[in-house]
């Protein structure tokens, strides 16, 4: 009888294995996940600096199942040099909805996603109940965005290199280029904290209302390199911002905590949006010099000029600051009723 030879079964593993390697070859990067020190990230006392002949560590969990997250960044950090790379996966929040509507019949699914919805994504937000959830799970099997993975990189000191979808896992190459910024209080609640530049160049901190995921202000350069700005000074198509966070800024919801900042005498009513160190490294050096001589306010120029672009937005603030430095009342008041009109006749909205 003739003896058929027997084709060996591809394991799930060594799948995901070739779809790693794929995807790293596509990074150009020289070296495949053989080259990384893989890792498990709930072990930190186990991770040491990499050996010769690696270019960095991969963790082989995702890290949705992580209770401290960022120690594991930071760790992995301390271990590299720089230019040395991190690999690591997690569940995004969208891979996650995928999975559980695809895991049961749409009768069960659909209540299913939206008790883990609850679960998940409420109660680790909001003050009263994030403790409680954190001490029953432990961190385990938590909801991340794959803004929040991004951002989380960032905070940690990695530069992003680039990231793949393979299955339900989300796979992120990032590279060594700083020190972790060891952030104590990151922006995870419904209200959020900003530091913005105030007048006197003084960093101060901007309360507004969540529109984007947790750690996204550490994507900004990120997100301005890859996407740049649509008309109207934002970036384009920010995939930071949430669908809710797209309504509270149509609607201005967002920007009603900045009352705070006024009443704490911060800013004023009418003046030049508070910017981040980001977008005021875009501004040219003379009227970075000219906006830090006056407070930020709550209504902008933009709206009473409704410029298009960036160098446009600039001209504005320009001509407002001068305007402003010579009769400041009467420049304020001037500003305020046209971009009341603009915003209740002509339909004037943030995006």
């Amino acid at each position: 009888m003739e003896l058929i030879e027997e084709i060996p079964k591809i394991s799930r593993l060594d799948t995901k294995k070739k779809g790693i390697n794929k995807f790293i070859k596509s990074l150009n990067l020289g070296f495949d996940i053989s080259n990384f020190e893989c890792v498990d990230p709930s072990q930190l006392e186990d991770i040491k600096p990499i050996s010769s002949g690696m270019f960095g560590i991969a963790s082989i969990h995702r890290i949705n199942d992580l209770p401290r997250v960022n120690k594991f960044f930071e760790k992995a950090n301390i271990c590299l040099n720089y230019g040395d790379y991190l690999l690591i996966c997690l569940e995004t929040k969208d891979s996650r909805r995928m999975r559980i509507l695809n895991k049961f019949p749409r009768i069960i699914s659909k209540p299913y996603y939206f008790l883990d919805f609850i679960l998940k994504r409420v109660l680790p937000k909001w003050s009263v109940t994030k403790k409680i959830y954190f001490w029953i799970t432990k961190g385990n099997n938590r909801v991340i965005s794959l803004t929040e993975g991004l951002g989380r990189l960032v905070s940690c000191g990695f530069k992003i290199v680039g990231y793949q979808r393979i299955g339900y896992l989300t796979y992120i190459v990032s590279k060594k280029n700083s020190e972790p910024i060891y952030d104590m209080e990151p922006t995870y609640g419904l209200l959020v904290r900003l530091k913005r530049i105030g007048k006197g160049g003084k960093l101060f901190t901007v309360y507004k209302m969540r529109t984007m995921y947790p750690y996204s202000e550490y994507l900004q350069d990120f997100v301005f390199i890859k996407n740049n700005l649509q008309v109207g000074g934002k970036i384009k198509d920010d995939f930071r911002i949430t669908s809710w966070g797209k309504l509270f800024r149509k609607l201005w919801i967002d920007e009603l905590p900045m009352f705070i900042n006024y009443f704490k005498g911060q800013m004023k009513f009418v003046g030049v949006r508070p910017l981040s160190r980001h977008y005021y490294s875009l501004y040219p050096e003379d009227l970075q010099e000219l906006r830090i001589t006056v407070k930020p306010g709550l209504i902008p120029p933009f709206y009473a000029d409704l410029p298009q672009t960036l160098p446009e937005i600039i001209e504005s603030e320009r001509v407002y600051l001068e305007s402003y430095r010579k009769n400041p009342i009467r420049t304020d008041i001037r500003y305020f009723f046209k971009a009341m009109n603009n915003i209740f006749i002509k339909k004037a909205r943030s995006k």
